[in-house]
């Protein structure tokens, strides 16, 4: 069984940075892409980032490159999102999710992802 819990969510003025968290409690952490999503009301789940196995490939959604960084740490079994220069519409709930293990590829749709955390909220005030 997979579990992921987030944490790091928060209220931040805009131009403002947090850093997201994401632990989670697997077989074999290492073995597991990661990702990270958010959906705001009344839209869809949107891909922010994802990242390999052994953290060496990073794939990021058009509306974060060059703000948001995804990293992970396998000897803690948790998964990062350190994300600067925070704008209004970044405004949404934040989920981590896991494909399943063995899956290699950093996958930006929500279908490939088999295990996710409850979300964490974030909101950026203007």
């Amino acid at each position: 069984q997979v579990q992921l819990v987030e944490s790091g969510g928060g209220l931040v003025q805009a131009g403002g940075s947090l850093k997201l968290s994401c632990v989670v409690t697997a077989r074999t952490f290492s073995g597991h892409v990661m990702g990270w999503f958010r959906q705001a009301p009344g839209q869809e789940r949107e891909f922010v980032a994802g990242i390999s196995w052994g953290g060496d490939t990073s794939e990021y959604g058009d509306s974060v490159k060059g703000r948001f960084t995804i990293s992970r740490d396998n000897t803690k079994s948790t998964v990062y999102l350190q994300m600067n220069s925070l704008r209004p519409e970044d405004t949404a709930v934040y989920f981590c999710a896991a494909r399943t293990e063995g899956k290699f590829v950093v996958d930006s749709t929500t279908e490939a992802y088999a295990h996710w955390g409850q979300g964490t909220q974030v909101t950026v005030s203007s």
